[in-house]
């Protein structure tokens, strides 16, 4: 009996087996999991509305990282930023060394070593009237502004230097320009 069994029981998962076309499944949950589909690079694609190539982010929302500067790039908001921006990182050899060894990478080239305005830049004559230190009235606020938005010939870095390290650079041009004034 058990052998008749066994044998049925055999007979019928062959003939089942036998009736399974595996290009046609009987049942799949979210098939796009199981058989993928392919895109090609840079094909034209429904997956936007409108035709724009990436979708917006949520309104209000904002990027990670991302800390507002509420001062407009303006000549108004230059002063503003002169008067009232005040750092938020501490006075330190650390943050000076820091902002000295950024300013040699970003802002020697044009202001030069001592903030004299007189970089390798300067003395080659691509770009003229680089202004010393020692002429402006400056703040660390008014020098983190600048950074943020550039000013005249000099464009912004804020694509380069981060807001701390925007600072850092402030401490070190303040620096400077106290020994240019001695």
């Amino acid at each position: 009996m058990k052998k008749i069994g066994l044998v049925l029981m055999g007979s019928f998962l062959l003939v089942m087996q036998s009736c399974f076309d595996p290009a046609k499944p009987n049942y799949q949950y979210f098939p796009n999991m199981y058989e993928p589909v392919g895109y090609e690079t840079y094909a034209d694609s429904d997956a936007f509305a409108n035709g724009i190539e990436a979708q917006l982010p949520a309104e209000g929302s904002i990027a990670r990282g991302w800390e507002p500067y509420d001062y407009p790039d303006t000549n108004e908001g230059y002063e503003a930023a002169k008067a009232d921006l005040k750092s938020p990182i501490a006075l330190s050899d650390e943050h000076q060394k820091q902002g000295a060894e950024l300013y040699g990478i970003y802002c020697a080239v044009c202001h030069g070593n001592k903030g004299d305005g007189q970089g390798i830049l300067m003395q080659r004559e691509k770009f003229l009237g680089v202004p010393s230190y020692a002429d402006r009235d400056i703040t660390p606020g008014s020098i983190y502004h600048v950074l943020m938005y550039g000013k005249n010939a000099m464009g912004s870095h804020a694509g380069q230097v981060n807001a701390k390290e925007r600072w850092q650079i402030a401490q070190h041009v303040m620096a400077l320009r106290a020994d240019l004034v001695k």
